[in-house]
């Protein structure tokens, strides 16, 4: 176990910083429409974003009160700080309570829609937090959803048109993350011969292994039927080798070294997947600007 953290230190940690980047998402409206020249629209996609980091950090205050007994029995989760005690569960639901409210008063400005994505994103928070995380198969899809809401609210918050084809592959690579995360969570709990969550008696290696594949498969195939049907340039069709060697990468890693149980770490760490994104960011953008 490492040091106990001050308090504020260990309040900051429980706001999950590092899980900030899958709300990234909320930026894709604006540069799939092409509107990176706009200044407002930029100033209503960072509202957006920070709101949407707020809402989450409150979630997984609430799932770590929650979760708080049975996470002192796992042997990463346990470093917690609300396992761990060095935050009070008075004090984390107050600090979630702040963010919550912080959120609507970020996207109130941007209109209804953006007010409604932002329920619909808490009482999907809220609903895998106390029931859907302990059903087998609906927690994954539920983390799919979780990221199409997001996607779909980036879009709302500065009205633009958002292709369902990328709210597809949106929702195929959510789910892809998400079945690698709980095969993660298999090998590591038959490796420390301790109790994991209770979802994971309805999995099993070999169920897993096959829900990847197909999901992986997928996956490229939405994502490489929305270069072939993108209204406004077939170009983007260069960028499909980048997003097969990025799941690729994954899986290699996943099988490889069992990386799969943090995403983000994986996306912030293994340099392979960093210049494949970049890569992929770069090419992207020079295509939606100069066509």
């Amino acid at each position: 176990m490492p040091a106990r953290r001050s308090r504020s230190s260990a309040a900051l940690v429980s706001l999950r910083p590092r899980q900030w980047t899958k709300n990234l998402l909320l930026f894709a409206g604006i540069i799939f429409a092409a509107k990176l020249g706009d200044a407002g629209r930029w100033g209503e996609a960072f509202a957006a974003f920070a709101a949407y980091c707020a809402a989450s950090s409150a979630s997984y205050l609430v799932n770590d009160v929650r979760d708080a007994p049975h996470d002192r029995e796992h042997p990463v989760k346990r470093a917690r700080p609300i396992a761990r005690g060095e935050v009070s569960p008075r004090l984390a639901e107050l600090i979630a309570a702040v963010l919550l409210l912080s959120a609507f008063l970020l996207v109130a400005p941007l209109g209804l829609s953006s007010i409604l994505f932002l329920c619909t994103f808490f009482a999907l928070q809220a609903g895998y937090t106390l029931v859907l995380k302990d059903i087998v198969l609906l927690d994954v899809m539920t983390i799919g959803g979780l990221f199409v809401v997001r996607a779909a609210a980036g879009a709302a918050a500065v009205e633009v048109r958002i292709s369902p084809w990328l709210l597809l592959c949106t929702a195929l690579l959510a789910l892809f993350l998400a079945l690698a995360k709980r095969r993660s969570e298999l090998v590591l709990v038959g490796a420390e011969a301790t109790p994991g969550r209770p979802v994971l008696e309805g999995y099993s290696l070999a169920l897993v292994d096959q829900l990847v594949t197909i999901v992986a498969a997928s996956t490229v195939i939405s994502y490489c039927l929305y270069t072939f049907t993108a209204r406004d340039s077939k170009a983007m069709m260069v960028t499909i080798p980048f997003i097969v060697f990025g799941v690729f990468r994954y899986l290699l890693l996943m099988h490889g070294r069992d990386l799969g149980e943090e995403p983000e770490e994986v996306l912030l760490r293994d340099l392979p997947i960093l210049v494949c994104i970049a890569g992929w960011a770069a090419c992207a953008a020079i295509i939606l600007a100069t066509t």
